[in-house]
Parts: structure tokens; sequence; C-alpha cells
């Protein structure tokens, strides 16, 4: 069994309209969620061995806060691939980067993260910023998550659902 986390990047600043998209940072809403769900991932049990995450600054940035709310280091892995993706490239880039890990996050943008979701549970349709979905997959080895049954959607939540810090 493996379980990987789905999150979406926390809200993203539009105040400067002249940087290009990639270059967009979390606005304040986004650094004050993007903490909550690595909280939220620590409170569960659900702290993953990696971390793979889109290049963009909104996602990376949101990868990082998450991660520093845990007690123990965990790098976070970066790649271009991820950047406004479809669900097939997470799935290539997880098959690629998962390793021996047994439990893996992405982090990244929609609609890819969203549809990824969908894709491996059947269930989750639509993943506001900042949103974390958990899905235990029947497979031995990341390689096959391709070629992987569905997933099993373990939790799904939504900051707004938190209760407030």
């Amino acid at each position: 069994m493996k379980t990987l986390l789905i999150l979406r990047h926390a809200k993203s600043s539009w105040d400067d309209p002249g940087l290009r998209d990639h270059d967009r940072p979390l606005n304040r809403r986004g650094n004050r969620d993007a903490p909550r769900m690595g909280r939220l991932i620590a409170e569960q049990d659900l702290v993953p061995e990696r971390i793979v995450s889109s290049t963009a600054e909104r996602a990376r940035t949101t990868a990082e806060l998450a991660a520093a709310e845990w007690d123990f280091e965990v790098e976070v892995e970066t790649t271009r691939a991820l950047y406004l993706a479809s669900p097939h490239a997470y799935v290539d880039v997880v098959e690629d980067m998962g390793g021996a890990t047994e439990s893996l996050m992405v982090v990244g943008h929609n609609p890819g993260i969203s549809a990824l979701a969908l894709h491996l549970t059947g269930e989750v349709e639509f993943m506001p910023t900042a949103a974390l979905a958990a899905v235990e997959l029947d497979i031995d080895d990341w390689s096959e998550l391709g070629s992987a049954a569905e997933g099993r959607l373990i939790a799904f939540w939504r900051p707004k659902a938190l209760p407030p810090d």
C-alpha cells in the first residue's frame, strides 16, 4: 500500500500584473492556509516521506510552508513538469520520482490537480486552493501508479472547513 497526498497550492496574489504567472507569490490567505494544512497533515499522521512540487512560486512556497510544520525535515523537490500539468503528467512524475517511499505528496495547480484526484479516486471533483486529498493506493511500487486500479480516498480537507486557529 502507498499513500499519495495531493495538495493544491494555496491562494496566490494577483497584486502585481507585471509578474509572470509562474512567479506569482502567495497572498495573505495563502500564507495562512499553507501552514494550517501542514499542521493538519501532522495531526492526521500523514507526513509524507517525499514531496514533489511544481516549480511555480505559489506551489513551491505552499509545499515549504506546509513542511515547516513537521517535526522532521522533508526536502521539497521541484519539477517544471508539474506546472499547469495534466493528471497524466502527475502520474508520470510520481512513477519516476516515487522511489521506495511509502508516502509521497504532490503540490500543484488546477485543473490538473483536481483531475488527478478524480482520476485516482472517482470521488473528488474540485479542489479549491490549499485543499488536500489523501489517497490510499493498492500498489507495491510507485511505478505501478499508471496501471493501478482506483485508489481509495482516505480523507479530503478544505482550509475553509477547518476550525480557526
